[in-house]
């Protein structure tokens, strides 16, 4: 993929099917998010989509300098390493080598350009000058491949997927980097600029920081980012204080963040509502419609693919039995879901990609099953009657939405003669033993929505993807997926997400909800906001009027 940066005089252009391919779009946002954006002041039925990616700075004024942004997050970090990720306030410490731009390609950020001679089997980055780390030491061509080793040589890291087409990699110079690769990838360069809540190869820690904390690094991290570490107190706050050598000159405008992890939503809405909290960074339906609709509020959403979803663990009865996955999705009413969790302005889906994006596909959103209570009982009974046992525990957060779905479903699922025990669990413990380490009968998630298909797509389906937490597996959806990333012909790639889909409707390893609502909402002083549709933000930028 072509990352669309600045040429040194050197390289040569990228060849015309990869520069093709930069023609893919967020998944799912593509006309949502800009041409068909929708105000809820226009329209109170729909939610706010009017600024997915941010403010206008054209229409914001001078920046101001100074003061101390307060930030309600939805989830606690789990660790400031970039090889574990899952932390939504790591952004702040860490700049990525590479930026989605908003139709979903890579752009230079510490990166100045990214570029292939021959079709996408050799990559050279060249890195911007003058970037030290927030520790004095040098940001160069040895750091970065200090940081992609540790990616690729620790077994259960975020990123290591995304070394695995890496065959060398060399510094030819201080300041650029030569990766070699095992077969053309068009998509590698997407690698350095995923969000690093995902995992990702562009978030650069210190070396030197790293040898010297060593298993601590996760609570100690060093970056080149905007703002540098302070302090974490779990379950309390996360300080971070200004960079004075921050490499972007001028910025960042704030001298301080502090991140605050308010887990229950409705505390979260009204600590942003009330002044408690400048940016609230949330993941529900319910805060974000009550947003739309508040005119002292400032929204940032955009529709997009993949969403909220229920996992089945495959390695548990009775989800090895695809009779019961059918019946369970088929006794969900889909009007009911859709007044009792999102007031009526859920973006229901039935494929990880949502329709108006171009790896849709209408046959695997046709084959997907349909409300059908009277049938799914007929499922249910002919799996008892052959000995079969349908109960089993649903897991998920403990916020007051956790609570909500929760008893919907085991209602609807009730009714069709399946005794469903809920287990309610606080954020860390239901992501960390229960999510990771697959001890659960189904449970709930929300993924996306996604800057690109790749990585996304490999990480949720693929046998041993890293958010595969139902351990399913296809070696033809597997096949579709290696297809896809390593295409340079946008057409192959699309035939190729299709079939997956189509594959994946087959074998219900999942069952649909709802598209994500991922938002920013902050207070109308906060501006500058940059962010990815995911909930990643860039914080050098942001300020208070």
């Amino acid at each position: 993929m072509r990352t669309g940066s600045e040429r040194g005089s050197r390289h040569k252009r990228i060849a015309a099917a990869i520069a093709a391919l930069a023609a893919i779009v967020l998944v799912g946002t593509a006309c949502g998010s800009n041409g068909g954006a929708t105000s809820a002041a226009a329209n109170p039925d729909h939610l706010d989509s009017s600024k997915p990616f941010g403010g206008d700075p054209a229409e914001e004024g001078t920046p101001k300098p100074g003061g101390t942004l307060i930030v309600g997050m939805y989830t606690e970090a789990r660790s400031f390493d970039p090889v574990i990720g899952s932390n939504l306030m790591a952004s702040a410490v860490y700049d990525s080598l590479l930026k989605m731009d908003s139709k979903g390609n890579p752009q230079p950020y510490l990166a100045q350009s990214m570029d292939t001679p021959d079709g996408g089997k050799t990559w050279v980055m060249k890195l911007r000058p003058g970037v030290t780390f927030q520790d004095g030491t040098p940001f160069n061509a040895d750091a970065v491949i200090f940081n992609v080793k540790r990616q690729m040589d620790t077994p259960a890291a975020l990123g290591k997927l995304y070394t695995e087409p890496i065959q060398t990699m060399t510094a030819t110079d201080p300041l650029t980097i030569t990766f070699v690769l095992k077969r053309p990838t068009a998509t590698f360069p997407t690698s350095f600029a995923l969000p690093f809540s995902s995992g990702n190869l562009g978030s650069i820690a210190s070396p030197t920081a790293v040898q010297k904390e060593g298993a601590d690094y996760g609570r100690n991290p060093v970056g080149a980012g905007p703002f540098q570490f302070v302090d974490w107190i779990p379950n309390n706050k996360i300080d971070v204080k200004r960079f004075d050598n921050y490499w972007d000159k001028g910025k960042p405008y704030l001298d301080a963040i502090q991140f605050r992890p308010i887990s229950d939503t409705d505390a979260r809405y009204a600590s942003v509502q009330n002044g408690d909290v400048d940016l609230d960074i949330g993941g529900f339906f319910s805060e974000l419609r009550q947003a739309s609709m508040n005119k002292d509020l400032v929204t940032y959403y955009g529709p997009g693919g993949d969403g909220q979803y229920l996992y089945y663990n495959l390695t548990k009865k009775p989800f090895d039995d695809k009779s019961v996955r059918q019946a369970l999705i088929m006794a969900i009413d889909p009007k009911a879901l859709n007044a009792t969790q999102y007031n009526n302005v859920g973006l229901l889906t039935t494929t990880p990609f949502a329709p108006d994006s171009q790896y849709f596909s209408q046959a695997a959103a046709d084959a997907y099953p349909k409300y059908d209570p009277a049938k799914a009982k007929q499922l249910i009974d002919a799996y008892k009657a052959g000995g079969g046992n349908p109960d089993f525990t649903y897991n998920t957060g403990n916020s007051p939405d956790d609570h909500q779905l929760g008893q919907f479903l085991q209602a609807q699922w009730a009714a069709i003669g399946v005794n469903v025990k809920l287990q309610f669990d606080d954020i860390s413990t239901f992501i960390g033993p229960i999510i990771q380490g697959t001890q659960f009968g189904t449970a709930t998630w929300i993924s996306g929505p996604y800057e690109n298909p790749f990585p996304f797509m490999t990480n949720q389906f693929h046998t041993g993807g890293i958010n595969n937490y139902g351990k399913y597996s296809n070696p033809q959806v597997d096949a579709a997926l290696d297809e896809a990333a390593a295409s340079t012909n946008p057409a192959t790639q699309i035939a190729a997400y299709k079939k997956a889909q189509e594959l994946i409707t087959q074998d219900l390893p999942v069952v649909w909800l709802s598209q994500a609502a991922k938002a920013a909402i902050a207070r109308p002083n906060v501006k500058g906001v940059s962010r990815y549709l995911s909930s990643e933000l860039f914080w050098g930028g942001t300020w208070k009027s």
